[in-house]
């Protein structure tokens, strides 16, 4: 009975960690194997990457144009579409804002009056705990770009909201912190 309520409820038992260990370090991310015991008391191991958390800008202009980069991504091995963003340094950005904040200065050269958080995305949730941290961008100025190491073949368009849905309708923005800021901007406007 108590099992069936707490299914019924949502409710889950948690999995516990019984000892960690990094196989792996880089200054991007860990690879640890951690030895785990189930909620049906099952022990296991858990491989799994740590990662530090990221952002995305959905940076809309007054005209309802949508800022872009289009950029080699190396594990996918192609050019793609996707909004600014980037890793948030624990270092240096005191919270994912602060870390949005300064991607888009840095890769577009734009600053914004507002900000709006739209949610956070758990991309791979079965492989890492990464965490994207997705905002809206309004009252845009222009400003001068600080490409960091890696981005000099990094290139900003803008397109209309419209052709930027599309764009995902298609599969053609396959990022997903970068999908979930259009899809939820389109979801605003249908419900207004």
């Amino acid at each position: 009975m108590g099992t069936r309520s707490a299914t019924m409820s949502g409710e889950v038992q948690a999995w516990r960690c019984m000892q960690e260990s990094v196989v792996h370090e880089s200054q991007w991310f860990q690879v640890r194997v951690d030895e785990v015991m189930q909620p049906d008391g099952v022990r296991g191991t858990y491989v799994h990457v740590v990662a530090p958390a990221s952002v995305t800008v959905l940076a809309l202009r007054d005209d309802d144009q949508v800022v872009l980069t289009r950029q080699w991504i190396y594990t996918h091995g192609g050019t793609e579409w996707r909004l600014p963003g980037g890793a948030v340094d624990d270092k240096t950005d005191p919270d994912p804002a602060a870390a949005a904040r300064r991607e888009l200065a840095e890769e577009t050269g734009l600053r914004a009056a507002h900000w709006e958080p739209l949610g956070q995305i758990h991309g791979a949730d079965s492989l890492s705990n990464h965490v994207d941290h997705v905002f809206l961008a309004t009252g845009l100025r222009e400003g001068e770009a600080s490409l960091g190491p890696g981005e000099a073949d990094l290139r900003v368009r803008t397109l209309p909201f419209q052709q930027v849905l599309d764009l995902v309708g298609q599969g053609q923005l396959p990022h997903a912190g970068s999908a979930h800021a259009v899809l939820t901007m389109a979801l605003r406007r249908t419900a207004a």
